[in-house]
């Protein structure tokens, strides 16, 4: 099954219009033609059934056949993690972690990053290709970047860790956490999070975490954490 995204689209459509992009992939590169099945998600949750009746490379529409909305997750995991020096590892992670089953991304600007400006809509393209390869119905949500510590004193609903490199007592993710409840995981840039930081998110309540016996770079540590709570609230 491929899985096409038109956020415009909702329950109460009975036919819609693929944009003129959109349209000549799917008549010229995949070769769909008239009466062909196309499923379609608008990234909140729904899938469509849907048939072309008009297969143009300028003007490609649908009829929508049926629709389901999908389950949403028992629980919220958003991850807050330093942009990398190379854009192209941080755009790996965050196709990783679409694929796996994240919700909430946040790009921290922290003390020792080294690459402070991005292009968010670059990510979202990526986000929104990775959710259709995977056949995801819920797009994850990618937050403009934000200084560390302004991002601390938002409020945060369930559990709340910091994975960082510090020789100190740490559990690990996996037996930190609690099932089904909602986590939000900070992870620092090449470099770590500074020991000022460190202090300051203890101060906000994050508890350290470690995510294995290995450092790992930026992008692996959050492809791990978010590998480890969708595998421990869905199969443990």
């Amino acid at each position: 099954m491929q899985l096409f995204y038109n956020p415009l689209l909702t329950e109460k459509h009975t036919s819609f219009l693929f944009d003129k992009e959109e349209s000549k992939h799917i008549v010229k590169v995949l070769r769909k033609k008239e009466d062909d099945i196309l499923f379609v998600t608008n990234g909140l949750g729904y899938l469509f059934k849907t048939q072309i009746i008009l297969a143009s490379d300028s003007k490609c529409s649908v009829s929508i056949l049926s629709f389901e909305k999908k389950d949403e997750p028992k629980f919220k995991l958003h991850l807050a993690v330093a942009p990398t020096k190379m854009n192209e590892r941080y755009e790996w992670f965050l196709e990783k972690v679409t694929e796996i089953g994240i919700q909430e991304i946040t790009p921290i600007i922290c003390e020792n990053s080294e690459r402070k400006v991005i292009n968010v809509d670059r990510f979202k393209k990526i986000i929104e290709t990775a959710m259709k390869q995977s056949l995801h119905c819920y797009l994850p949500k990618l937050n403009d970047p934000i200084l560390f510590r302004d991002f601390l004193k938002q409020q945060f609903d369930g559990q709340k860790f910091i994975a960082h490199c510090e020789e100190d007592e740490k559990k690990s993710l996996k037996s930190a956490l609690i099932l089904n409840e909602n986590v939000t995981i900070l992870i620092g840039p090449e470099g770590d999070f500074s020991q000022k930081e460190i202090l300051t998110a203890l101060d906000y309540k994050f508890n350290p975490v470690h995510l294995g016996s290995t450092r790992l770079r930026t992008e692996t540590a959050g492809v791990v954490a978010c590998h480890s709570v969708v595998f421990t609230n869905q199969y443990l």
